[in-house]
């Protein structure tokens, strides 16, 4: 049987990252009779954000209070990325960016067949090493390094395709009353929110199977 995910979330968000390994290991867990098509759209978790992104200090100290609390937060995050094989490395972070771009070059790798490698790149690449993923040069070291042709990023970026996706992953989201991500979309019928845990998926990949 035919399995689709569709993944909304942002690549700033580490429960996100975490959510995907999940996925995966569910995914993993299936018998080979069943296959899995998985597609993710952007979700913004800051809009407004400037072209250039902010200090994540200053973004995260605005956003949860205090640094102090931004500190534990991360703390959490951490434990649960290291249970899933991540390593968050958050003293590397020294901005929090504008992820459109991002988000366009998601978009654009899924017509050439290396979305989650881009999807997985982008993610180890900010939480992991601290690269400034709202920088154009870096963002396009990323994605080429991943699979995606470097002349077809460099050219997407020179223009303004994929905003229209934009726009219209916001609607699937608003469809879905997404308040947050990770959430998953399971054969346009079953919403899961929050990195769930892989028996969570594996439930639900049941229920369906049990339904079709």
């Amino acid at each position: 049987m035919k399995l689709f995910v569709d993944v909304i979330s942002d690549v700033i968000c580490p429960w996100c990252y975490i959510g995907k390994r999940r996925l995966e290991t569910a995914i993993a867990a299936l018998s080979t009779e069943h296959e899995v098509q998985v597609r993710w759209h952007p979700f913004q978790l800051n809009p407004t954000m400037p072209k250039e992104g902010i200090s994540r200090k200053d973004y995260r100290t605005q956003k949860f209070g205090s640094w102090e609390r931004s500190v534990k937060l991360d703390a959490t995050v951490t434990s649960a990325g290291e249970a899933e094989g991540i390593r968050f490395d958050f003293d590397k972070i020294e901005r929090t960016p504008n992820t459109v771009d991002a988000h366009r070059l998601i978009w654009l790798a899924d017509q050439h067949g290396y979305q989650d490698a881009v999807v997985e790149a982008l993610f180890r690449a900010y939480f992991s090493e601290g690269q400034e993923i709202g920088d154009r040069q870096t963002i396009i070291n990323i994605v080429a390094a991943a699979g995606l042709e470097r002349e077809a990023a460099e050219t997407m970026l020179d223009s303004e395709e994929g905003m229209d996706m934009i726009a219209q992953a916001a609607e699937m989201s608003q469809q879905y009353q997404v308040a947050s991500v990770p959430f998953f979309i399971l054969n346009q019928k079953l919403g899961l929110s929050g990195a769930q845990h892989p028996e969570k998926f594996l439930n639900a990949f049941k229920q369906l199977t049990d339904e079709s």
